[in-house]
């Protein structure tokens, strides 16, 4: 993955509050073991990563955003290649921080991918 590299993340439709994504969307669930699930968007584009989430886990997304490699550099965050998935799967590393730390580096990402604005939004009803 090259630093300009998208990484694409699938949003919940439950983490949309008034209209805007939550920094929940960017940050590693519990059962995520400190590393946030994205697409390497140099391997799949953002309409191909929506249709691959929605029909392999048949959960709802809202649609798909994005931060780049440069960017979770630039607050410590290693992306990698995700090993034994899919090929176009990735990795944002969270492991080694606090709970609070977590938190405000997944608010850092959720507004750089807000800036970025919606990769992939997907229409009413899907």
């Amino acid at each position: 993955m090259k630093p300009t590299t998208e990484l694409l993340r699938k949003i919940n439709p439950h983490f949309l509050q008034d209209g805007r994504v939550s920094c929940q969307a960017f940050r590693p669930a519990p059962n995520d073991q400190c590393a946030l699930p994205v697409y390497d968007g140099d391997q799949i584009d953002p309409s191909g990563a929506y249709g691959h989430f929605t029909e392999k886990s048949k959960v709802q997304s809202s649609g798909i955003q994005a931060v780049t490699v440069d960017e979770c550099a630039k607050r410590g965050l290693h992306a990698r290649p995700a090993t034994g998935s899919f090929p176009e799967c990735a990795l944002i590393d969270f492991s080694g921080l606090q709970k609070r730390q977590v938190e405000a580096e997944a608010k850092q990402l959720r507004a750089w991918a807000e800036a970025r604005g919606w990769r992939y939004r997907a229409e009413v009803g899907s």
